[in-house]
């Protein structure tokens, strides 16, 4: 390959990179709209978070009922409206965590993500624990559109 062949690959490949984009943060607003923490009675509510603590650096994907939510970061949360009734938070890949909830209309829950080795370690948190959690700690980001593919590194 000539040098102005490899120049062109080389520059394809940096605008193939800066395509690639890790999930949103969601604007102010909408963060203090899900930090008021309102539930719709026909939908049941997940917030899952990542303490700021949890500094793991590999990127986690959320999918609930493998529908792809977002890439978890330390210091964020996600907020999901899903049908009440059995629902499984789950990663992808060699990530094996996973926690299955039934859930109820009306009602919120709120679940601590710990990303540990690239593995998923979901606990359910008291509301009263996880607003205060969220609140402190953590930005919205914006969930995945579907067909959005994650940022593979």
């Amino acid at each position: 390959m000539t040098r102005l062949g490899w120049c062109a690959a080389g520059v394809l490949v940096v605008i193939a990179l800066g395509g690639c984009a890790s999930t949103p943060q969601a604007s102010r607003e909408r963060d203090a709209d899900a930090k008021s923490f309102e539930t719709h009675p026909a939908a049941a509510t997940v917030y899952v978070y990542r303490s700021p603590f949890n500094t793991e650096t590999e990127d986690n994907v959320l999918y609930i009922d493998g529908r792809l939510i977002g890439s978890t970061v330390p210091g964020t949360y996600f907020r999901v409206n899903v049908t009440p009734g059995k629902h499984t938070l789950h990663g992808a890949g060699i990530d094996l965590g996973n926690l299955t909830l039934e859930m109820r209309p009306g009602s919120l829950y709120f679940v601590d993500l710990a990303v540990i080795a690239g593995h998923s370690h979901y606990q359910v948190v008291p509301p009263e624990h996880g607003r205060r959690a969220i609140a402190s700690c953590c930005v919205l980001l914006e969930n995945w559109a579907p067909g959005q593919r994650p940022l593979l590194r």
